[in-house]
């Protein structure tokens, strides 16, 4: 059994009268991809912001990197090993891919922030950087700027940035959304090649790209853990079948 990367025990949040995580608990292990699928309003978003320290629970326990860090704040977080990629792409549209991706792994090296003049001075920035954009299938688009990359090339710019800090476990919020059918295959493709760098947590609506690529996938409904599974288990299951997938149980 895989080490457990990441994992929340009985995780509840409450917007007044709206239950949005009702005891939660959920875990991401090492090597696999962990699919976080619902319809609208499931609790993923509000689930993802707790994971990530921008929300705080009412009750229970988030667990990474071999420690509580139910009360740690958003950026001690990153330090351990939590990164994210965002459901609306947030990378610096003005600047290069290059540049975007030297300023990431300036930011996770702990650099005095002097901005670009470093990022693109130095060599211990430039290089990391240009190693991420290959890594992404980038490397020929380095000195493009962000705004003029395809709307696919920027979810793999903003994977690089993410990728800067070495993550353990990397949040996925929505990464197939807006590309097309053959941007799409390309992304599945560079995630599945990442499951040995780093745990992932997938919040995706596209169920294609989730069978193909998820070892496990856990079904949130009205903020509970409807089910949880592997991709066949979840496929047939009458519950999921009936409240989220469209089928008749």
């Amino acid at each position: 059994m895989a080490e457990v990367l990441l994992s929340t025990d009985k995780l509840v949040k409450r917007f007044g009268g709206l239950l949005a995580t009702d005891n939660v608990s959920i875990e991401v292990r090492a090597g696999e991809i962990h699919a976080l699928i619902g319809p609208n309003g499931a609790g993923k978003t509000t689930l993802v912001g707790q994971l990530t320290g921008n929300l705080a629970p009412d009750s229970g326990h988030i667990r990474f990197a071999g420690r509580d860090v139910t009360k740690l704040p958003a950026h001690a977080r990153v330090q351990l090993g939590l990164g994210r990629s965002f459901q609306i792409t947030s990378v610096l549209r003005e600047f290069t891919a290059l540049d975007n991706v030297a300023l990431a792994v300036q930011a996770h090296a702990g650099h005095s922030f002097r901005f670009l003049a470093d990022a693109r001075r130095e060599a211990s920035l430039r290089g990391p950087a240009r190693r991420g954009l290959e890594a992404v299938s980038l490397g020929a688009r380095a000195d493009v700027p962000a705004s003029a990359l395809s709307h696919g090339e920027q979810r793999q710019l903003e994977m690089a940035m993410a990728l800067a800090g070495e993550p353990k476990v990397l949040l996925l919020d929505e990464p197939m959304a807006g590309m097309g059918t053959e941007e799409s295959q390309r992304l599945v493709g560079f995630l599945r090649s990442l499951k040995q760098r780093c745990g992932m947590l997938l919040i995706e609506h596209d169920m294609e790209a989730v069978f193909a690529l998820a070892d496990r996938i856990t079904v949130l409904v009205y903020g509970r853990v409807l089910a949880s599974g592997t991709p066949e288990e979840i496929r047939t299951n009458a519950e999921v079948l009936q409240a989220y997938l469209g089928k008749a149980a």
